[in-house]
């Protein structure tokens, strides 16, 4: 079977319409001595990152920063999301040196809290658990101080897999539900929305103290109330962390942006979030899953130490 196929029969958008993207979304061009620095070490280590993959727009700021999110079992995915710029197709094989590059480009970054994704791979038994717990697991040998957030894909019909990785022990564990239940079919093609709540509600169930995160795009079609129904359920299975950013059209042949959500009206959702539940919420146009991890995980320890110690007292 030829591996690196690359596919681009998803990327057929009808749906030409354009709206003007609005002056409240602006990113720094990323021309800094530190973002080239961090982009040649990620480079010479021959790491991917959904930074690059997914064309994100924050990258010029994080990179500046030297806040990467790495993105393990390559860079060719086996679903076909309408809204990911990740390429789509039949992926390379395992490598398995993977984990010790990624362990010691960390520590040779100093980071103090890393995020680790991946791509789907429906190829593999165990959808590429195992890959994870080994970059957890080399992490914790190379640089014990580091915290540790996976953000993984659904794991559909791959049993044991959540269960792996739980028991490795990273730090945080993400699943993003992206979008609304009634989107799902156009959004994320061979997901489900009561299976990803599931796999976090269960993440929960395995570890009750782990951090469990989730985040979704605006800019889709979906309307207010929804975007409340979507909440509710996020805070039913547990989740203690939401994020929410605009949906940015990576090109023309991906779904459309239907809706440009002004800042204000980010603001109402944080303070809905809050509202329900959630202890930690980021929300703006610019918001993605991995944004400002490494600060808002410290937040999310400041905030349970509190609610601890006003239990105890």
């Amino acid at each position: 079977m030829k591996t690196n196929y690359i596919s681009k029969t998803h990327l057929n958008n009808k749906n030409k319409s354009f709206i003007t993207r609005p002056s409240w979304i602006k990113v720094k061009a990323p021309l800094s001595y530190d973002f080239l620095e961090t982009k040649n070490l990620v480079s010479s280590s021959k790491l991917n990152t959904v930074c690059e993959s997914a064309a994100c727009p924050n990258i010029g700021e994080c990179w500046e920063k030297k806040h990467v999110t790495i993105m393990i079992l390559g860079d060719i995915c086996t679903r076909k999301c309408g809204f990911c710029n990740v390429k789509s197709g039949r992926p390379r094989n395992v490598d398995f040196l993977e984990p010790i590059r990624l362990a010691k480009t960390i520590s040779k970054m100093n980071l103090k809290h890393v995020v680790i994704t991946s791509v789907d791979r429906d190829d593999l038994n165990d959808g590429g658990a195992s890959q994870f717990v080994k970059c957890i697991n080399e992490l914790r040998k190379v640089c014990s101080n580091t915290t540790i957030e996976v953000l993984t894909p659904d794991f559909q019909r791959k049993d044991g897999a959540l269960e792996k990785i739980i028991k490795s022990g990273p730090d945080v564990y993400n699943h993003n539900l992206e979008t609304i239940e009634r989107l799902y079919k156009e959004v994320r093609r061979g997901a489900n929305y009561n299976y990803s709540l599931s796999i976090l509600e269960k993440a929960k169930y395995l570890n009750p103290g782990i951090f469990t995160k989730s985040g979704f795009m605006l800019g889709l079609g979906e309307n207010k109330k929804e975007v409340s129904i979507l909440l509710d359920d996020l805070i039913s299975v547990g989740v203690d962390f939401v994020t929410i950013g605009q949906y940015l059209q990576p090109t023309k042949n991906h779904l459309s942006v239907q809706k440009y959500w002004s800042i204000e009206e980010f603001k109402k959702f944080e303070e809905l979030a809050y509202e329900k539940g959630f202890l930690l919420v980021s929300s703006s146009p610019l918001t993605r899953s991995s944004y400002h991890a490494d600060e808002d995980f410290k937040k999310l320890k400041n905030i349970r130490m509190k609610l601890t110690n006003n239990e105890v007292l």
